[in-house]
């Protein structure tokens, strides 16, 4: 059982992190992930939920040309080394935080494991995306099957632990603090 100060501690974490996070998500999503598709007329792998085929990562790599796979390894992927552990460390101080009310701490051990799994699906789709645009244009198929199942896991474990935070924050915040 933690006590209110140690709860606040985590909700004070859990803005920090979260503030910090949308900061850079909004960088990527309005500076290199659109310049990657500006310029590729392709969205960029971090963008596809629902993973990708072979034919669209030749697609997009080709599209790329050689400035814009050096900015995908110069600029994109240096960001996206900081948000995934961002978003883990705000959700993981969120359930932390909302855990004072909640009878159940099951909910919140789960909830916590979900958000590391997907930080690292996060961390396993940038390595794989590295790889493809490193050995690009003799690309492994298993190479790009392994990055897309990596996205696709990322996208489905990012969406459960967002939903099992607001779930529980719904929840937690209809009772009162235990004690």
């Amino acid at each position: 059982m933690q006590s209110a100060r140690t709860a606040q501690q985590h909700g004070m974490k859990a803005l920090g992190f979260g503030v910090v996070g949308l900061m850079v998500y909004a960088v990527m999503i309005f500076g290199t992930l659109a310049h990657l598709e500006a310029i590729s007329g392709y969205r960029p792998f971090d963008m596809r939920p629902f993973g990708y085929t072979y034919s669209d990562a030749d697609q997009l790599l080709a599209g790329l040309g050689p400035n814009g796979r050096a900015y995908y390894l110069t600029r994109q992927i240096p960001l996206d080394l900081f948000y995934p552990a961002l978003l883990a460390l705000t959700l993981v101080s969120t359930l932390r935080w909302l855990e004072q009310r909640l009878p159940h701490r099951r909910w919140v051990r789960i909830g916590i494991a979900t958000a590391i799994s997907a930080a690292a699906c996060d961390y396993a789709e940038n390595l794989g995306v590295v790889a493809m645009i490193l050995t690009w244009p003799d690309l492994p198929s298993h190479l790009v099957g392994s990055a897309s199942i990596a996205s696709t896991a990322k996208s489905a474990l990012t969406t459960l632990a967002a939903v099992l935070v607001l779930g529980l924050g719904v929840i937690a915040l209809r009772r009162p603090a235990l004690s």
